[in-house]
């Protein structure tokens, strides 16, 4: 029985540093969401953080900083989507 329990914490181990290694390569992974025909572009880790945003000058008309903001939200919302899809792919090869 001793041996039983020897192997599950080996197997826990392994399964622990495996982890630990997905979560090293999402942080080093980019993905990029856009919104408005790529006017608002933003960029993200694996883990949906968001590491830039591009705006172009023709989106910003400060009589609609609304349409800006959500074109924002958006592009964050999309590169976060695509993050999760690869995050989602990581764990299934595990």
């Amino acid at each position: 029985a001793m041996a039983d329990i020897f192997k599950i914490l080996q197997q826990a181990q392994q399964v622990q540093s495996k982890m630990e290694q997905l979560q090293e390569e999402l942080a080093r992974l980019s993905v990029t969401g856009s919104a408005g025909g790529g006017m608002v572009s933003v960029e993200t880790d694996g883990k949906g953080n968001v590491k830039k945003v591009k705006i172009e000058p023709a989106a910003v008309n400060p009589a609609d900083v609304e349409m800006l903001e959500d074109l924002i939200v958006v592009a964050i919302g999309e590169a976060q989507k695509k993050a999760a899809e690869k995050a989602k792919d990581a764990i299934n090869k595990l």
